[in-house]
């Protein structure tokens, strides 16, 4: 079993990010929250260059290994783009993207968006959303809005895996994101006459944060392994990943927030954008306690086989 990605897709993820800073990075965030219509083609055209959206993530387990990496990228920046759920596209169906959708009232990142949309729920149903109209502002709702579910067919088993694993790779980007920029404002912060970095209190919160990033990142690696093997598995395989993902971001952004501050709860700070575009990865489909008990439910009492079992 090898799950570390491969050099040429680790080497595209560096492309992507590269290519999205020098086609304006954290401002690209901005223009899409100001332009909600405009987001899916502020940085499409640059993707496709790049032969993102040419990737068969379901046919090619080195293609997968691609887009994964081009997904953690694209959250380094926190782009609200629907990029991992335009790779998550199902092939079977005339659609542009696909979202995974949850609960009574089901939500998804779709507000402004163009494209062609499918949902699948945890059980394979896949229907398609329409969006209904936001009842506050695309910066308070983060582009997510509730949507009104057509039924088209229940085949959306496969789907799922794809629809739950790309957006943690995203996730994990922003987590990456918010570690870094947290380590060199304590670096560069002084307090009492030394940096915040000195103080062992903040060491140990960012050793913290860090460990459960870096904990994430191999879970995430494995799962895209089961995923590309078709294991059994699979599916527990992806939860497990979404329920380490979302509690490592619960507990990294609280602290990235806690020592930077007030100043990272403002827009002149990129932590507040990168926090901000991370509410819907981590609360939707379904938040903490939700995955958790859609992943009891599929484990049952057999468990998981997993790197964490």
């Amino acid at each position: 079993m090898i799950i570390d990605l491969g050099d040429d897709a680790a080497e595209f993820g560096r492309v992507v990010r590269d290519a999205l800073g020098s086609a304006g990075g954290d401002e690209l965030v901005q223009r899409a929250e100001a332009d909600p219509a405009g987001r899916e083609a502020l940085v499409g055209d640059l993707l496709g260059d790049l032969g993102l959206w040419e990737l068969d993530v379901r046919g090619s387990g080195d293609e997968l290994e691609a887009a994964v990496a081009a997904c953690r990228s694209v959250g380094w920046w926190g782009i609200p783009a629907s990029v991992p759920e335009r790779l998550a596209r199902p092939t079977d169906l005339d659609a542009d993207a696909l979202v995974v959708v949850g609960g009574p009232r089901p939500a998804a990142p779709v507000h402004g968006s163009s494209l062609r949309w499918v949902a699948v729920d945890l059980d394979g149903r896949r229907s398609t959303p329409t969006a209904r109209p936001l009842p506050t502002t695309p910066r308070k709702a983060a582009m997510v809005a509730e949507v009104d579910l057509t039924p088209v067919d229940d085949l959306g088993v496969d789907d799922v895996l794809f629809g739950l694993l790309l957006p943690c790779w995203t996730l994990l980007g922003m987590l990456d994101r918010a570690t870094a920029l947290t380590v060199e404002y304590v670096q560069d912060r002084q307090q009492f006459g030394k940096p915040l970095a000195a103080f062992q209190a903040v060491q140990f919160q960012l050793t913290e944060a860090e460990v459960e990033r870096a904990g994430v990142e191999e879970l995430a690696k494995y799962a895209t392994w089961s995923v590309a093997t078709r294991r059994p598995d699979a599916l527990a395989d992806v939860l497990a990943l979404r329920l380490a993902a979302l509690e490592a971001a619960d507990l990294g952004m609280r602290i990235c927030h806690q020592l930077h501050g007030a100043i990272g709860f403002c827009d002149e700070s990129t932590i507040s954008w990168i926090s901000r575009y991370s509410l819907p990865l981590r609360r939707l489909p379904l938040p903490v306690s939700g995955t958790r008990t859609e992943l009891t439910r599929r484990a049952g009492r057999q468990g998981i086989a997993g790197l964490y079992a």
